[in-house]
């Protein structure tokens, strides 16, 4: 006959993962399915910042015979799975409190949710403060004579590198808050090493970004700002040291 594993097992903890990560799943389907009919709007909407400033009489292009069909519904799903973090991360987070001290999960439950609004401000930065910029920028500079027509996959490829780039570059504040709360460097520390931040916001802007300097730039100096308030922040998590134990003749 046999036996329920325990819930302390390792073949329970294995099981609940399977579980959680089967619910994560499932969540993702669930708003990807409630989402499908609208994968023309929702592709529509995206592109909008192109289509705002491209030349009269010019439109997107779709040089994939699939592309029309695929595009839309691949841009819905990874929609779906950004909707669905809030509940991802639920679910992660109650797989790991259980192996938490209570200070921790104060911490944590905060950081989470920080962390889940810092990604979304990051791609909500890049749709309307960016795009505008860059695609403007893009379409003056194009030589006369050339009509300027994007293809619908090149572009979602494109804006789904800078979604990713700024949404991961917003959670500078939240690494920096993890690194001084754990020890591993101390606000004075992080503070010393300003210039070589700056320079390496701008080198990791070159990597996240599509060779130009326009892109780049607004990737580096937000990252450099939010660096800033990061460091700020984490004077207000500094670990305190642990009190030296009395000596003999203080007990005395």
């Amino acid at each position: 006959m046999k036996t329920k594993p325990e819930a302390d097992s390792l073949l329970g903890h294995l099981l609940e993962l399977r579980n959680r990560l089967l619910r994560c799943v499932i969540a993702v389907l669930l708003v990807f399915a409630a989402l499908a009919y609208f994968a023309a709007d929702i592709y529509q909407l995206l592109a909008a910042p192109l289509i705002a400033v491209l030349p009269a009489g010019s439109s997107m292009i779709a040089t994939d015979v699939a592309a029309p069909f695929f595009a839309p519904f691949k841009l819905t799903f990874i929609v779906a799975i950004c909707l669905a973090i809030p509940y991802i991360l639920l679910q992660i987070w109650q797989f790991i409190a259980p192996a938490l001290y209570g200070k921790e999960k104060r911490l944590m439950a905060p950081l989470v949710i920080s962390s889940t609004l810092l990604f979304y401000a990051g791609i909500a930065f890049a749709y309307f403060v960016v795009f505008p910029i860059v695609f403007a920028f893009f379409t003056s500079v194009a030589p006369e004579g050339v009509t300027v027509a994007t293809d619908i996959s090149s572009y979602l490829d494109f804006v789904l590198k800078l979604f990713f780039a700024f949404g991961l570059s917003f959670e500078i504040p939240v690494a920096i808050l993890l690194l001084v709360w754990t020890g591993t460097v101390t606000p004075a520390t992080l503070a010393s090493k300003r210039p070589y931040i700056i320079v390496g916001a701008f080198v990791l802007g070159m990597f996240l970004t599509p060779p130009d300097v326009l892109s780049q730039t607004l990737l580096a100096v937000p990252m450099w700002l939010l660096f800033e308030a990061g460091l700020w922040l984490s004077r207000f998590y500094t670990p305190k040291p642990d009190p030296e134990p009395a000596t003999e003749e203080e007990q005395q």
